[in-house]
């Protein structure tokens, strides 16, 4: 499966990312959108939560900026309650 993968991304000219690296992707855009932990971790079939966050999940430039952005307008009384 591994051999017909790489073929597969090199026809298109993708690099050569690890297979078990889209694991990763599927968790970090997964939670990035919004989408429920506990149907990321049953998507990808963690016993806990704490393994789809902790290993999986991983943290985007843009979610600490809308992280920041939230704690600002919190700050100055901007938040819709």
């Amino acid at each position: 499966m591994r051999r017909k993968y790489y073929q597969l991304l090199d026809q298109v000219s993708l690099p050569r990312i690890h297979f078990h690296d889209l694991r990763h992707s599927t968790a970090t855009i997964q939670l990035a959108m919004g989408v429920n932990i506990k149907v990321v971790q049953e998507l990808l079939g963690h016993s806990q939560v704490t393994v789809t966050l902790g290993i999986y999940g991983h943290v985007l430039p843009e979610m600490q900026g809308e992280a920041l952005r939230k704690m600002e307008e919190l700050l100055r009384g901007e938040q819709n309650k």
